[in-house]
């Protein structure tokens, strides 16, 4: 459902204002790609314009224009801080609640005086904002905006730079153009996109063919703990702290392994159980087909969300009882069981 308030924000875009783009903790190519495009417009527009995330993102998308102008909070907090206490316009762009960004910049958020403007693609968004540029029927925050600089009337600012970032987000945010959230309106932007300069062939390349062998090994590990439920149209995978350890981790590694197990024929709920590194928690990807709800699910069960067929979540027991719970609330959705 769209929900377009944006009265008075090009005013306000237009008296110079200082802004500040922010994306959520854990970014990926959606996160990165929207605040990079949103930045480098509003180079172009004569914005002052800082983009900050919340902790570091995975290298195969360190390659994107303006990657060098990124803050992380993590580990530039009082520069972070800084910018956030002069900024007249906050842009929160590919998550729906505050709390996505993590517990110390949620906290320095929740004190800001700043004017915040949401643009977003995720069901539910919590009511933050002064300004809001969503569509939960878009396949991407790369896709909105790229909208909100047609809806200005900019589209010959897009260049090259600025057509790369975004036809990244929204190539992985839509599993390179297969989910149905692809719509022939994304086609059309994508086709701008390339028009403008995005390199499609590199850009594919630069992303997806830069596997390391410890990745490829944590895959093979991954899919050798592939678990199809005899009575239930679920498949699932587990990765322990110590499967991570063994192979290197690095940030983004197990990035569309949960696919694999949605893969499965007959398979409609598919799901993968990280450990976390640091924390005592157990991360969750949840991937459906046809009309199972996961962000439903990820709300109801595992304190997450998302779309309706791609969502996350957390778990806060060990990774064994967790993977328990998650067969025990299978009994509670009749459309997964398996039908003699």
């Amino acid at each position: 459902m769209e929900n377009v308030q944006l009265e008075g924000l090009e005013d306000s875009l237009n008296a110079k204002t200082k802004v500040v783009i922010i994306g959520h903790r854990n970014p990926d190519g959606d996160a990165v790609g929207s605040t990079l495009g949103l930045k480098l417009y509003f180079d172009k527009k004569g914005v002052p314009a800082e983009v900050i995330l919340p902790n570091d993102y995975p290298d195969f998308l360190k390659w994107l224009p303006g990657n060098d102008q990124v803050h992380l909070y993590e580990v530039q907090k009082d520069e972070c801080d800084r910018m956030l206490t002069d900024a007249d316009l906050v842009f929160t762009l590919d998550f729906n609640d505050l709390s996505r960004v993590g517990d110390d910049l949620h906290q320095k958020l929740k004190t800001s005086s700043a004017d915040f403007v949401l643009i977003d693609h995720h069901q539910q968004p919590m009511g933050f904002a002064k300004y809001l540029f969503t569509d939960d029927e878009k396949c991407s925050t790369c896709e909105l905006v790229y909208d909100l600089i047609d809806h200005f009337g900019d589209n010959q600012w897009i260049d090259a730079s600025i057509a790369s970032n975004l036809y990244t987000g929204i190539m992985t945010d839509t599993g390179s153009f297969k989910y149905a959230s692809t719509t022939s309106d994304t086609h059309r932007v994508i086709a701008d996109l390339i028009d403008a300069g995005a390199r499609n062939d590199q850009i594919h390349k630069k992303t997806f063919d830069v596997n390391s062998l410890n990745r490829l090994q944590l895959l093979g590990l991954a899919l050798s703990r592939l678990e199809k439920l005899a009575d239930h149209k679920v498949a699932f995978i587990h990765l322990s702290r110590k499967d991570l350890e063994d192979h290197d981790f690095k940030k983004g590694d197990t990035e569309g392994f949960v696919n694999y197990a949605l893969s499965i024929k007959d398979v409609e709920l598919a799901a993968i159980f990280i450990e976390d590194m640091n924390e005592d928690y157990v991360k969750l990807s949840l991937r459906s087909k046809n009309d199972f709800n996961v962000n439903e699910f990820a709300r109801e069960h595992f304190n997450g969300g998302g779309h309706i067929n791609a969502a996350g979540g957390r778990c806060d027991r060990q990774l064994e009882d967790c993977i328990a719970y998650f067969k025990e609330t299978l009994t509670q959705y009749p459309a997964l069981q398996c039908v003699p």
